[in-house]
């Protein structure tokens, strides 16, 4: 999907839209796995590491701007 280094170079309102649309995709995935076999059982563990990646990259962010103000 996407590497850190994609997620990096996109802003603040991408990054935000991609974690709104891969958290419901992934909510999707897993109401699918309950009730009936999934095709690919990796895609749950593909979301979940995006949505992690996604965080991380705001929150460095976030920490990034609050370090700059005094």
């Amino acid at each position: 999907m996407n590497k850190a280094s994609e997620l990096r170079e996109m802003s603040d309102e991408q990054l935000s839209i991609t974690l709104r649309e891969t958290a419901e995709n992934l909510f999707a995935l897993r109401i699918k796995a309950q009730t009936e076999r999934l095709d690919a059982p990796s895609e749950l563990r593909k979301h979940r590491r995006l949505i992690a990646r996604v965080k991380t990259i705001q929150t460095q962010r976030q920490q990034a701007a609050k370090g700059d103000k005094p």
